[in-house]
C-alpha cells in the first residue's frame, strides 16, 4: 500500500512538473506568436476583439512596407548590422580567448591578482562607461565610425571568464606534448587549444553576436549617418513612423530576429555543453 502511494506521489509530482514547464513555455513563447500572426494583418484586425490568433485575411503589406520605408533603407541597415555583428563578435571572440589562454596556461607573477581585477570590472554597468568612450572616441575622431563601435568589443570580461574556466580543464599534457614536439605557442592555441574547447567558443560566439546583433544605445550613440545606422536604430525610428501601424512594426520585428535564431541554431548543439564547461553549471 505504502509503494502504491509513493508512486501515485511520483506520477503526480512528474505531472505537476510537466504541466508548469507547459505553461512557462507557452507564456514565453505567446509573445513570438503573436508577432508572427500580428505581422500577417492589417492594422485593423489587430485591434480586434476577440483577438485572432490566425489571420482572416492574410496580408504581407507590412512587410512591404518595411522593404518600403522612406528615408533610410531597411535591407541596409539589415546589412550594417549583420556586418557590425560579426566583426564585433570576431573581435570579442578573439580577444576573450587569447586573454584566457593567458591567464589558463601561461601564469605569470600577479596574473590570479590582475584576473580578479579584470573581473570586478563585470561589476560595472555599461551605461556608466558611455560616457567615458564616448569622449575618448570623440579624442581619437572615431564618432560616426564603425571602427568606434567595434572597439569596445575587445574588453570583454564575462568572456574571458568563461573562457579561462573551460580551458582550465584541459590537460596541460597536450600542450607540453605539443610544444616538446616543436609546436609554436601559436599552433598550440589555434591547432589544440581552440578545438578542445569549442562547445564554449560557440556558446561565446552566440552570446557576442546576440548582444552585438541587439544593441541599440551604442549604435544611436556613435552613430549620426542614415546610411550607417544598425537595424534596432531603424527599428526605433519606425516607432515614430509607424506608431498606428502595428503591423509594420510587427513584420519588422519578425525579420530583425531571423539572423538570431539562425546562428542559434547552428550552434545549439554546443550551447548547454559550452556553458557547462565554462563553468555556469
Amino acid at each position: 500500500m505504502m509503494h502504491k502511494n509513493l508512486k501515485l506521489q511520483r506520477i503526480f509530482k512528474g505531472t505537476l512538473f510537466y504541466l508548469m514547464l507547459c505553461i512557462i513555455v507557452g507564456v514565453t513563447i505567446l509573445p513570438f506568436l503573436w508577432m508572427v500572426s500580428s505581422s500577417f494583418k492589417g492594422s485593423e484586425a489587430i485591434r480586434t476583439i476577440p483577438i485572432r490568433w490566425i489571420p482572416e485575411h492574410p496580408s504581407v503589406e507590412g512587410y512591404v512596407r518595411v522593404f518600403n520605408m522612406q528615408g533610410f533603407s531597411f535591407i541596409r541597415a539589415t546589412l550594417n548590422s549583420l556586418i557590425l555583428s560579426i566583426a564585433c563578435t570576431l573581435v570579442a571572440v578573439g580577444s576573450a580567448s587569447m586573454a584566457a589562454f593567458v591567464f589558463a596556461k601561461l601564469p605569470f607573477r600577479g596574473s590570479g591578482k590582475l584576473f580578479g581585477l579584470y573581473l570586478a570590472t563585470m561589476m560595472i554597468p555599461g551605461t556608466v562607461t558611455m560616457v567615458p568612450n564616448y569622449i575618448i572616441l570623440r579624442m581619437l575622431n572615431l564618432l560616426d565610425t564603425y571602427t568606434g563601435l567595434i572597439l569596445p568589443s575587445l574588453a570583454n570580461a564575462f568572456g574571458v571568464f568563461l573562457m579561462r574556466q573551460s580551458m582550465m580543464s584541459v590537460n596541460d599534457a597536450y600542450l607540453e606534448s605539443a610544444h616538446l614536439d616543436g609546436a609554436s605557442l601559436y599552433r598550440i592555441f589555434f591547432q589544440i587549444m581552440l578545438p578542445m574547447v569549442l562547445p564554449t567558443l560557440s556558446t561565446m560566439v552566440l552570446l557576442s553576436f546576440m548582444g552585438s546583433w541587439n544593441s541599440y544605445l551604442w549604435p544611436l550613440i556613435v552613430l549620426t549617418s542614415t546610411d550607417k545606422q544598425t537595424l534596432q536604430v531603424a527599428l526605433g525610428n519606425m516607432n515614430g513612423m509607424y506608431k498606428n501601424n502595428e503591423h509594420v512594426l510587427m513584420a519588422g520585428a519578425v525579420l530583425t530576429i531571423l539572423p538570431i535564431l539562425a546562428v542559434y541554431l547552428i550552434s545549439q548543439k554546443y550551447v548547454d555543453q559550452g556553458i557547462s564547461l565554462g563553468g555556469l553549471k
